[in-house]
């Protein structure tokens, strides 16, 4: 079973998807992209790729447990392209507020991943929404976007969800198999002595 952790997007998230692939598009009009649909839209937190059954019945257990995390706002703002340099693959947006935040939350998702004997991805986490994938490009097909993000949409992460991808050639069908709310820590009351 192929399978990721990702932050849910709110309608409002969504429709800002869309409105900023419009400005991609023209901005990088004389390349090819291929654009996500903005309702199947997520912020990847971990890729855990195949997993194998008895393992993914671990992992969907283990993502049906609250995180002791207090819910957080984050905005999104801010063009770009992976790789930094050479022909273009991605083109994402970038996470412009609360970014700290949402990395520490893909800390705790991976800690409880690894316990679980999952195998990440060996790279650095870069919060952002992909919005679109050239199939193929050149480096001078690389779009030049304004360097400070414009205007920006915020929403709440209260939750994050493991999805199930199955891939076809109509492309991806992600399937929801647990969620995990963010949960804050009860106070402890100090003790009468």
């Amino acid at each position: 079973m192929r399978m990721f952790v990702a932050v849910d997007l709110d309608e409002i998230a969504k429709a800002a998807i869309a409105r900023e692939q419009q400005l991609a598009w023209r901005l990088a009009a004389q390349s090819p992209i291929t654009f996500v649909d903005p309702q199947q839209a997520h912020l990847t937190l971990a890729f855990l790729g195949e997993v194998p059954a008895p393992q993914a019945d671990r992992v969907i257990a283990a993502m049906q447990e609250p995180i002791a995390a207090t819910p957080f706002p984050i905005a999104f703002g801010g063009l770009g392209v992976f790789p930094r340099r050479g022909a273009p693959r991605v083109l994402w947006l970038g996470v412009s507020d609360g970014a700290d935040t949402l990395n520490a939350l893909q800390q705790l998702v991976a800690r409880r991943l690894l316990a679980v004997a999952v195998t990440l991805e060996d790279r650095a986490f870069h919060p952002h929404l992909t919005l679109g994938r050239w199939k193929q490009s050149r480096p001078s097909e690389r779009p030049s976007f304004p360097p400070e993000p414009r205007s920006s949409t915020a929403m709440t992460v209260d939750h994050v969800t493991l999805y199930e991808s199955r891939l076809s050639s109509e492309g991806a069908t992600h399937i929801e198999r647990a969620h995990a709310r963010l949960t804050p820590l009860e106070p402890v009351e100090a003790l009468e002595p």
